[in-house]
């Protein structure tokens, strides 16, 4: 059986990007002492979720994050998808999330693809695009467990972008996030089940912990699903980490019982990359 350990820092994100490296790299370290091979760490882990934040703290690759990100997946030994930070380049600012393997390599960057613009009456009010870029590219990386895919919070909202993952080979979809009081509610299970249902394989879900005297209150609630839509794992609304194995060949058996992959019409639709 191909079984895979992956666990979720649920942290609390606070003013200062040194503090909340310092509480990711404990993190990280509790992980790995509890067997846990690929390490999830929550969207924006390294600051506050405001725009004049996201501005503040802006690096390029090569900064004080991604080297500490890159130092956590190597001195603990394990696959580190790294929340995500304020990634500069170009003149232009991404919300990105850099992936590392057990040795400190960068083996994938994912810029999020859709940005998060919402104002609903009475509640949530927020518009990434007053800052960030949005990124071009459907991120789906190899490691020694197999494929797996990883997208950031709102791009799950977009069911096309999961089933591209799905067909390109990922059997996990991680997706580092930042659901707030409005949204999360309403949506965050929905969402982590459906996919998982969609697609028949796992997905993952890592927020930061919730601040109520902060700027942005997220969620919390990080959660594993398996590909028949069932919760694993999940955790409230305070700091955790959740370790959670899963069995990656549970995803054929669910595919053969119940073949939707395999019975698309692809003589009626066909879903692709934009140009296909």
């Amino acid at each position: 059986m191909r079984k895979l350990r992956l666990a979720l820092v649920q942290m609390e994100v606070v003013p200062g990007v040194e503090r909340n490296l310092e509480t990711a790299r404990k993190g990280v370290k509790k992980a790995a002492e509890q067997g846990a091979e690929l390490v999830v760490l929550p969207e924006m882990f390294c600051c506050l979720y405001q725009n004049s934040e996201f501005v503040r703290r802006k690096e390029p690759k090569g900064g004080q994050i991604w080297q500490a990100l890159k130092e956590m997946a190597a001195d603990n030994s394990v696959y580190l998808v790294g929340g995500s930070m304020p990634e500069e380049e170009g003149g232009k600012i991404y919300n990105t999330s850099f992936i590392f393997d057990p040795e400190g390599l960068q083996i994938g960057r994912h810029r999020k693809v859709h940005l998060f613009d919402i104002d609903v009456p009475g509640g949530q009010q927020f518009f990434e695009s007053r800052v960030f870029s949005p990124g071009n590219d459907v991120t789906v990386v190899d490691t020694a467990f197999g494929k797996v895919g990883v997208c950031l919070c709102f791009d799950i909202r977009f069911p096309e972008l999961s089933r591209i993952m799905a067909l390109q080979g990922a059997e996990a979809i991680i997706i580092p996030a930042a659901f707030n009081m409005t949204t999360g509610p309403a949506h965050w299970e929905l969402h982590f089940r459906g996919r998982a249902v969609d697609n028949q394989l796992f997905m993952a879900g890592c927020a930061p912990a919730r601040d109520v005297n902060g700027p942005y209150v997220s969620y919390g609630n990080s959660i594993v699903t398996d590909p028949w839509g069932r919760i694993l794992g999940r955790l409230d609304e305070k700091p955790g980490i959740l370790v959670q194995e899963i069995d990656l060949d549970a995803i054929k058996a669910v595919r053969e019982q119940l073949p939707l992959i395999k019975n698309r019409r692809k003589d009626l639709y066909h879903i692709g990359l934009s140009g296909i």
